[in-house]
């Protein structure tokens, strides 16, 4: 049994959203907490998906390498969600390399024991299947958009999703290096310097990993822009 505040936290993942009590405990059958206070990999890609994960605090990074050996990354998650349990639900081992960021902490479920809930509760399988669902979806709508988009369309977008709704000025704190976000909207870091550049006429300024958005809605007018 994990202590309750973890399980409380757990519950507020989106994965869990609409569970009754008892459903959720099933489910938590078996889980432990672990903390990560250094930075490091988690799983590598063909592992036995023997489990999944719960992001109580930290991030955690899916990777794929390259044929030169460097990191493409494909997702990141933050507190608090779940990740993994389409591993358990398809091949059996996880597609993709994992790590870790120093001072995460995880709720590990087993497998087998969800696997026999899942048997056993129909009902389970189906909350669970239409939160993959929404996943997928979520998945293939941003892929969708990243291709139709040029490099500074969107950097601009993924710093707009860092701002607070409706705000009309204000800095974001970039929750990855510069080199992993050129990675995770699919451009060379390089062209993440340009088009940091090319932002700046559009109330963008970067210092270091602060982000000074002077002017969100001329931003939203530049990414309308390059749409049309």
């Amino acid at each position: 049994m994990i202590a309750a505040a973890d399980a409380a936290l757990c519950a507020t993942a989106p994965l869990f959203a609409g569970l009754a009590p008892d459903a959720f405990a099933l489910l938590l059958d078996g889980a432990r907490v672990e903390d990560y206070p250094a930075a490091g990999p988690l799983f590598a890609a063909g592992d036995p998906a023997d489990r999944f994960f719960v992001v109580l605090a930290g991030r955690v990074t899916l990777f794929v390498l390259t044929e030169g050996g460097e990191q493409s990354v494909i997702e990141w998650f933050d507190p608090v969600c779940t990740f993994a349990e389409a591993a358990i639900l398809s091949s059996g081992r996880f597609p993709l390399h994992c790590a870790v960021a120093a001072g995460t902490r995880l709720v590990h479920i087993p497998a087998a024991p969800l696997l026999r809930r899942l048997e056993q509760r129909p009902d389970l399988a189906f909350t669970l299947l239409s939160g993959l669902a929404r996943w997928r979806t979520r998945l293939a709508d941003e892929i969708a958009t990243l291709k139709s988009r040029s490099p500074a369309q969107r950097l601009a977008g993924f710093l707009l999703g860092l701002a607070p709704a409706g705000a009309e000025a204000g800095r974001v704190r970039l929750p990855l290096s510069k080199t992993v976000l050129a990675s995770r909207i699919g451009i060379a870091p390089e062209s993440l310097s340009r088009a940091l550049v090319r932002l700046r006429p559009h109330g963008v300024e970067a210092r270091g990993r602060e982000i000074v958005l002077s002017d969100p809605a001329a931003l939203r007018r530049f990414c309308a822009e390059e749409e049309s």
